[in-house]
């Protein structure tokens, strides 16, 4: 065996995943008035500066949130429209 060649890379720091904010939620549900709306509506404006991966895994935690009454007056309704599962806030 010969001399094996090493190259020193630097160091790839990739950003945390975001957290699910279950009481930011909340706050912004209520300001909203009753009716259907997709998760990215009430999450806020930084949904499009996310990793595909990140949104991936915010969307599924908050319809397990929804799915577990994490968020009262939210229900899973089922259905899909426009790209994503639609969630219902009753107010």
């Amino acid at each position: 065996m010969g001399n094996i060649n090493t190259v020193d890379l630097p160091i790839c720091y990739l950003p945390a995943m975001p957290k699910l904010d279950i009481n930011a939620l909340i706050s912004a549900l209520q300001t909203r008035t009753p009716g259907a709306f997709h998760f990215p509506e009430i999450y806020g404006p930084n949904w499009d500066q996310l990793y595909i991966g990140d949104k991936v895994k915010l969307g599924h935690a908050f319809m397990d949130a929804v799915r577990a009454g994490k968020l009262p007056g939210v229900t899973d309704t089922g259905s899909k429209k426009d790209g994503g599962r639609l969630y219902h806030w009753a107010g």
